[in-house]
């Protein structure tokens, strides 16, 4: 963050400049989106244990596929955004599965990310209804019981 005159802006091209040059090309991607997936790439590593050790180069062991990496973008954004989860991603451009794989592939195509020869963009294509995966069973817990809403609910 930058300030100016007492407002406070963002510096994206400062913190990634890699980033603002895939979106000045792909206008149709939020830069938080490319910040989000290398946050949910990690986040997916460490949910299949394949995350690298601290100094260790990533390789063929930490691979995730395009379905594991739906699912764990899916799982942080509840985690970080909760019921927030499907209107940041809206906002961010991110309705579908298939958006999530362009992202992907857009940070592979810049050489942010690496894929195998096995890895496509149709890995992402309709693998289910993002908007609902983000909300549907979604709850939230105080003091271990969960509160859902509901007529007449305690």
């Amino acid at each position: 963050m930058t300030e100016d005159n007492g407002l406070r802006t963002r510096d994206f091209s400062m913190r990634h400049p890699e980033i603002a040059e895939i979106v000045r090309r792909d206008g149709r991607y939020a830069y938080e989106a490319y910040e989000f997936m290398f946050e949910a790439l990690s986040h997916t590593q460490r949910l299949h244990g394949r995350a690298p050790v601290a100094g260790e180069e990533p390789g063929a062991d930490h691979h995730v596929s395009g379905s594991e990496i739906l699912k764990g973008v899916v799982s942080l954004a509840r985690d970080e955004f909760g019921f927030l989860a499907r209107t940041v991603f809206q906002q961010w451009g991110l309705r579908k599965t298939d958006d999530v794989g362009e992202v992907v592939f857009n940070l592979i195509e810049a050489n942010l990310l690496s894929k195998t020869e096995m890895d496509h963009r149709s890995d992402f294509q309709d693998l289910f209804e993002l908007d609902h995966a983000l909300v549907d069973g979604f709850s939230i817990s105080l003091d271990g019981e969960a509160l859902r809403t509901r007529r007449g609910g305690r």
